[in-house]
């Protein structure tokens, strides 16, 4: 037990209910489990989130991200612009591909890709950049489609943590060349495990579905080298149970940090902002914690609040890229990445909390003994 004697608020809490339960057995006896009806009718559903873009189903949003850039051709000899604050899964899609991950700073706010940074790290090589929606907030989308435009750049959308999220009333998924998310089960909605591509482009599509199962559209008819990342039907059933409550959770999800926006008030913590023409999802709901993160995350421990640090250390200081880039000379220069990756802090802000959790969270936060 806790200090308070009270039943620890999780940070997280994915459903998985009797809907969902029931749709898994409904597939299981048809007979009909793996790229079946149920994707395809999971694309279908999935359309409408993203502008009535072409939806392609895979097994995860790693092999989302990892098919959308070699159905782009990147490869060896290309670059690719990710941001280094990110999960490792954003670079990783990169380097699978042959390509190079260079890695750019973020806006401290939105904790998405800086515009003025990208630009900076533009070369010859450049072939892409990845903008993150992290923690449920649209990356500078404007700025970024700009850039990338007048250097004939394809976006690649990391929009793994943003399922609804949008700027300027266009959604994440919706900007660029493709868009890639993910229904891990902490997501905001999931599928048990499970990725989606959205595109606009109908030739990229086909591509993408040929990728995914082993380069054939017929049986034993192979068109391309491919993969087997399929979705199967039993996710994609799981999926679309989800993705018809989503709506409600994300509407939950934002009035919950509503809440803790205007219930916290200790003067060492940085609440999220939200951009200007910004939909934020809050997959997480991140404050900053820049006079002692240590301690508050001890404190809150105590006081039975569950949270978590997402991420703890840059993806440039992971050992399969901090390696590699010493020995190619890269020294990468990302003052916010680090200062951020020092300083965040998620709070719970999932749709299942009641008022009662919310309000424990924020006064425990308000009880830390944390100064600028």
């Amino acid at each position: 037990m806790t200090s308070t004697d009270q039943q620890a608020v999780p940070a997280a809490s994915p459903v998985i209910g009797e809907a969902e339960i029931e749709a898994v057995v409904r597939v299981m006896r048809s007979g009909r489990v793996v790229q079946g009806p149920e994707v395809a009718a999971f694309e279908e559903d999935f359309s409408g989130l993203v502008g009535g873009r072409h939806c392609v189903a895979v097994n995860s949003g790693t092999s989302a991200l990892h098919l959308l850039l070699l159905a782009l051709g990147i490869g060896r000899g290309d670059e690719v612009i990710v941001p280094s604050f990110s999960f490792a899964a954003s670079a990783n899609a990169v380097r699978l591909t042959g390509a190079e991950a260079v890695f750019a700073d973020i806006e401290p706010g939105s904790f998405g890709l800086d515009p003025a940074a990208v630009e900076a790290a533009i070369t010859p090589r450049t072939a892409a950049v990845m903008p993150v929606h992290l923690y449920g907030h649209p990356a500078a989308m404007d700025r970024l489609t700009r850039i990338a435009a007048a250097h004939r750049l394809a976006v690649v959308e990391d929009a793994c943590q943003a399922h609804g999220a949008a700027l300027d009333g266009t959604p994440v998924g919706a900007f660029g060349a493709g868009g890639a998310f993910s229904f891990y089960p902490t997501k905001n909605m999931h599928a048990l495990e499970g990725g989606m591509v959205t595109t606009g482009d109908a030739g990229l599509a086909r591509t993408l579905r040929l990728l995914r199962n082993q380069g054939m559209e017929q049986r034993y008819a192979n068109e391309i080298i491919g993969a087997n990342m399929r979705m199967t039907d039993v996710s994609a059933a799981v999926g679309r149970v989800q993705l018809g409550r989503l709506g409600a959770w994300t509407e939950r999800r934002r009035a919950n940090a509503a809440r803790l926006d205007a219930a916290i008030t200790a003067p060492g913590v940085v609440t999220p902002p939200v951009a200007e023409g910004a939909r934020h999802v809050y997959h997480q709901y991140t404050v900053r914690v820049p006079g002692g993160r240590d301690a508050a995350r001890a404190a809150l421990t105590e006081a039975g609040i569950g949270h978590a640090v997402y991420y703890p250390t840059p993806i440039h200081r992971l050992k399969p890229y901090r390696e590699p880039d010493r020995k190619a000379g890269r020294c990468w220069a990302l003052p916010e990445t680090e200062r951020a990756a020092a300083e965040v802090l998620s709070l719970p802000v999932h749709p299942s909390l009641t008022p009662g959790e919310l309000d424990r969270v924020a006064a425990a936060v308000n009880a830390l003994e944390v100064t600028l």
